[in-house]
């Protein structure tokens, strides 16, 4: 059946909002379980439909045109609405329950919710956030349906069970104004133990011979980054987790690298709608 010509496709629609919001096609799609090149063809019969250029593509980066933040807005109430009309009699409350290391959910945790909610608006979402050892004990006793954890170390998590979505940087982060005599022991902030971050800490530190000084210890991310944000000390943390108004003073401090961490997700939900979720929290995860 051939669409009247002011009938939008709603899936081009959705591919458009995605990209629009990640800034990339890759995340859009997989957020959408699809190919990059499956995004790019919906997008270009969106604007051909249109017949106006929605988004200005370089090799670099996504943006969108000026038609395409006009439009944006607009897309989303469409998308809003059509959510809504199918949920009535399709979409019954559903109750996901997440659980998301610290280092992980940080500065991002407000815009991944945000762009589930936009996904699934009848999903109920149910999020804890802790340790990466925690939210997985969590996990194993079925208190979760899914967990976004780190690997720190190998002998840490011993497990095929889990999908690796990337490898992710730990970093050392202080005040703009963050100092350190080298023949002074470094004031430090640190999470309380069992922690692979502050294992790895404390090993890169004596690798280096750098004598050290635990000020401060959080049972969280966000004490952690209290103690640093409050100038107390120096403070080591993802990048995605540190908070705005710290930076990452390794270099300035001359203090040595983190040994990398891979992202992975443990799930044990099969219905489509808690993947495609989980689908959109990865690529969110990603796109950050």
């Amino acid at each position: 059946m051939v669409l009247p010509m002011n009938t939008l496709d709603l899936d081009a629609v959705q591919a458009f909002v995605l990209v629009a919001d990640m800034q990339s096609f890759t995340r859009a799609a997989e957020a959408l379980d699809t190919t990059q090149s499956a995004v790019s063809l919906k997008l270009k019969r969106l604007e051909t439909h249109l017949d106006r250029r929605l988004l200005e593509r370089t090799p670099r980066q996504v943006r969108l045109s000026m038609e395409g933040q006009a439009f944006l807005t607009a897309a989303r109430e469409l998308l809003a609405a059509h959510d809504r009309a199918w949920s009535v009699l399709h979409a019954p409350p559903r109750r996901l329950r997440v659980g998301f290391s610290g280092h992980i959910a940080g500065a991002s945790l407000p815009a991944l919710l945000a762009r589930v909610a936009a996904h699934d608006p009848a999903l109920v979402i149910e999020v804890r956030v802790a340790t990466s050892a925690e939210v997985l004990a969590c996990y194993d006793a079925g208190q979760l349906d899914a967990a976004y954890v780190l690997h720190h170390t190998d002998r840490q998590f011993e497990r095929q069970d889990g999908e690796v979505l990337f490898e992710d940087d730990m970093d050392w982060f202080g005040l703009p104004e963050t100092s350190w005599a080298p023949d002074e022991p470094l004031r430090l902030a640190m999470l309380a133990p069992p922690c692979g971050l502050r294992t790895n800490v404390i090993e890169a530190l004596d690798q280096a011979g750098i004598s050290w000084l635990e000020v401060f210890v959080g049972d969280g991310v966000s004490a952690l980054s209290a103690a640093v944000t409050a100038g107390l000390a120096v403070g080591a943390m993802g990048r995605r987790a540190a908070p705005s108004g710290l930076v990452c003073v390794r270099d300035k401090l001359n203090l040595p690298a983190l040994q990398p961490t891979n992202v992975v997700l443990y799930r044990s939900v099969h219905d489509e709608r808690s993947r495609s979720a989980l689908r959109v929290m990865s690529a969110t995860l990603r796109a950050f």
